[in-house]
């Protein structure tokens, strides 16, 4: 028996099992040590998700293309320069030319000639439409810094709440693993005061019920853990199977300001604010762009011509001419009185628009501050509010549970004494976190969200 022991141990089968172990052994040890766990603070996180930002990348290129733009328009001001050199060849079948009466004109049966033309041309005085489109196209610019600015406050405070929401599951967590540990001493006192004849089975069955309630707390928020932290990771530009570890946050401040403060810095820095005074400039612009095309135009030039008629690349001398011409030019289209009347109309009514949407801007932008602010407030208050209802709840739990050992009080006070205080526990963590969560959003309505860091 002995023998055919050693003999299997020595066996083929028994070395193919053992390599197949030590194989998945080893992709075990692997995938295990695939699952980084990366600890992040929230600035590192901001900063990583701005980095790796494909919308903020888009929103960059915008920016440039509007750049490019305002340089095109730039360079409509440079002198307009030209240059070609033409080969003509003619066959003439009919040489001979009678005019009249006198002697006929003889012509070659073929001719060639070679034209040039150089030409510069500057633009002196054209109303002032080169320096409105300039103006024009150095707005549009600016409003696409502003739009990848809004967009960059986006990224920042999805990351933010993503950030908040991971950290609110991994307190909520803990406080569920400590009423586990609570509920185990409670079941292992239950279970023997059952032994001991001073409960019934039924108390032993509700701690059991209570801790299995808990149990699945924990798989609900484990499975909601992943799901954040997978968000997380994509919004970070991470590998998907990346843990982070969130920081543990300070206490959020206590003193919020006074309301006219964030709202005088949401008008100062909100991009919406700032968007609707580049749209007013645009108006403006578009306005003084339409009258100055009611002015007249001066312009000056230089033409060079060379005509070479003796066929030859390199002609003879004194057998090609090269004219040069200077002139100035003054043209006043001034039926732009009467055809640009009701386009002038139109674009007063464009910048009273773009007033109007200012001023609607401004006060949609106070009615979020204002709301965000008390928000805030009120986070604040609740961690005020459910600090005290700890203090009370865990009174309350020591008290029933020295009934219970007393036999005084029943299963489901001491129950309901021990949830109560464990839902008092998740309700501060999450309080904590949502008042953090508030002052975030209370900054980002005063365009302030990214100095925060």
């Amino acid at each position: 028996m002995i023998y055919s022991f050693f003999s299997f141990l020595s066996s083929k089968p028994f070395r193919s099992l053992a390599m197949s172990g030590m194989l998945l052994s080893a992709l075990a040890v692997s995938k295990a040590s695939a699952q980084e766990v990366k600890p992040l603070t929230l600035s590192e996180a901001i900063n990583l998700g701005i980095q790796n930002s494909t919308t903020l990348k888009l929103s960059q290129a915008r920016v440039d293309e509007a750049v490019s733009r305002y340089n095109q328009a730039k360079d409509n001001i440079l002198p307009k320069a030209s240059a070609s050199y033409a080969y003509n060849h003619a066959e003439i079948p009919t040489t001979t030319l009678q005019i009249g009466p006198g002697t006929p004109l003889h012509l070659p049966k073929r001719a060639d000639a070679f034209i040039g033309t150089l030409s510069v041309q500057e633009m002196i005085f054209a109303g002032n439409k080169f320096k409105y489109a300039k103006e024009s196209t150095d707005l549009l610019a600016r409003a696409a810094r502003l739009d990848a600015e809004r967009d960059k406050d986006e990224i920042v405070y999805t990351i933010v709440n993503a950030y908040y929401n991971l950290y609110k599951i991994n307190q909520t967590k803990k406080v569920v693993e400590q009423n586990l540990e609570a509920i185990d001493n409670q079941l292992k006192q239950a279970q023997r005061f059952f032994d001991q004849g001073i409960v019934t089975k039924n108390d032993v069955l509700r701690f059991q019920l209570q801790r299995s309630n808990s149990e699945l707390t924990g798989i609900d928020l484990e499975n909601n853990r992943k799901i954040v932290n997978y968000n997380l990771d994509v919004l970070l530009g991470l590998p998907e199977n990346t843990q982070i570890q969130v920081n543990e946050f300070a206490d959020s401040p206590q003193y919020a300001g006074p309301l006219s403060a964030y709202i005088d810095s949401a008008l100062s820095n909100r991009q919406e604010i700032r968007s609707a005074g580049l749209r007013t400039q645009l108006a403006v612009n578009n306005i003084n762009t339409i009258k100055a095309d009611i002015k007249p135009t001066i312009g000056v030039g230089a033409n060079m011509y060379y005509i070479n008629p003796s066929g030859k690349f390199i002609p003879p001398a004194n057998s090609f001419i090269a004219p040069i011409s200077v002139g100035a030019t003054i043209a006043w289209n001034f039926d732009r009185f009467w055809m640009n009347k009701n386009k002038l109309a139109e674009a007063n009514i464009q910048r009273s628009e773009a007033e109007l949407g200012r001023t609607i801007s401004s006060d949609a932008v106070k009615t979020e501050v204002n709301q965000n602010y008390q928000n805030y407030l009120t986070a604040l208050q609740r961690i005020k509010v459910y600090q005290t209802s700890i203090a009370q709840a865990a009174e309350n739990d020591k008290i029933l549970e020295s009934k219970y050992k007393n036999n005084v009080a029943s299963v489901t006070d001491r129950i309901d004494a021990q949830t109560q205080l464990f839902q008092t526990q998740v309700n501060l963590e999450i309080a904590k976190a949502d008042a953090g969560l508030a002052y975030y959003s209370l900054l980002k309505s005063t365009g302030s969200i990214l100095t925060a860091q």
